[in-house]
């Protein structure tokens, strides 16, 4: 996603909080206060930081980030961008997209519907849009700078991030905490030793949010998810200011057998099974804004972040996997 920097506050009450959760003795705002402060603002990374205006960390509380039940699905998805199967008219759609900052109604409607089975993860968007646009169609081209739909998901050690446009053309990449780079045995990955020559990285400190509680990531912006299924089908005609288009859809399958990367210190239990928790975040990046109050940030998102940062776990839609078929749950 594209971003802005923003600059960030220390308060007492983010101190007080964050220096029981880093293993230190909780210290009193007495005599010794600044001298105390000056040792914790020493620290690589700080859980003390706070967004400019004074939210403290995460900027979203946990009881207004959405949840939804994934149901499976008993026959496996031809994945062709169009949404057809009869499944998906059994499938819960999210709410409406909101805007990533604010929270508001955005300008077109955009939402997602998730399912699973025991091979892939499921994803089928449907984007409002009446002028279909899409220029990029080289893989991992900066495709955020025009209208985009984007996945990510996150677990214990790092998180995915996927951007495709009308066009479907795809951007990819793998952040991975710093914290547990060396412990959890991804330095022994050879397309992630960061010691090797022509492995592509950077050090990554966030978008609107700078120095996260965990610190920083290393990201990896070649890296492409094995087995990775995509298609996009526009309704209408792409590139043709001229007429009215109705929008486009998007159909993913995210296969289960790549995400073990995300959880190398603490595996979690395959296969998926019911109840079985994942965080994503799932949005959309639109460059024609809607005009006046309040202002439109041009990203749109499942789960609002409340800052202009699409990288923050701890803000990402919850789903539960849930062992029943779509359209036979019980109420």
């Amino acid at each position: 996603m594209r971003g802005k920097q923003h600059s960030f506050s220390l308060s007492s009450h983010a101190f007080e909080w964050a220096v029981p959760q880093l293993g230190f003795i909780s210290m009193k705002f007495n005599s010794s206060f600044w001298a105390n402060l000056l040792f914790v603002l020493a620290l690589p990374f700080s859980g003390l930081a706070q967004e400019e205006g004074g939210k403290s960390f995460p900027p979203v509380p946990n009881e207004l980030i959405p949840r939804y039940d994934v149901y499976r699905t008993k026959k496996s998805l031809v994945i062709d961008g169009k949404l057809d199967e009869a499944v998906w008219s059994k499938t819960r759609p999210s709410r409406k997209f909101v805007d990533l900052i604010t929270g508001e109604k955005t300008r077109y409607s955009t939402t997602v519907k998730v399912l699973w089975d025991l091979e892939y993860l499921y994803l089928g968007y449907e984007i409002q849009e009446p002028n279909v646009q899409a220029k990029f169609t080289q893989r991992d081209s900066p495709i955020w700078q025009e209208n985009d739909v984007e996945f990510f998901i996150a677990g214990k050690d790092a998180y995915y991030e996927l951007e495709i446009n009308a066009r479907g053309t795809l951007y990819e990449g793998l952040f991975v905490w710093q914290d547990v780079f060396e412990t959890a045995g991804f330095s022994t990955i050879p397309e992630l030793d960061v010691r090797r020559e022509g492995v592509r990285r950077q050090k990554f400190n966030g978008v609107g949010l700078r120095n996260h509680p965990r610190g920083l990531r290393w990201a990896f912006l070649a890296w492409d998810l094995p087995n990775l299924k995509s298609a996009v089908s526009v309704q209408g005609t792409l590139n043709e200011p001229s007429d009215t288009d109705q929008g486009w859809s998007v159909e993913l399958a995210i296969p289960w057998s790549a995400l073990k990367i995300l959880d190398r210190s603490i595996p979690r239990k395959w296969p998926p099974r019911d109840g079985d928790v994942w965080r994503v975040d799932v949005s959309r990046f639109n460059q024609q804004k809607a005009e006046g109050e309040p202002v439109d940030s041009g990203g749109w998102a499942w789960s609002h972040h409340g800052i202009w940062d699409s990288h923050i776990p701890e803000c990402f839609t919850y789903l539960i996997l849930k062992d029943e078929y779509a359209g036979e749950a019980k109420p």
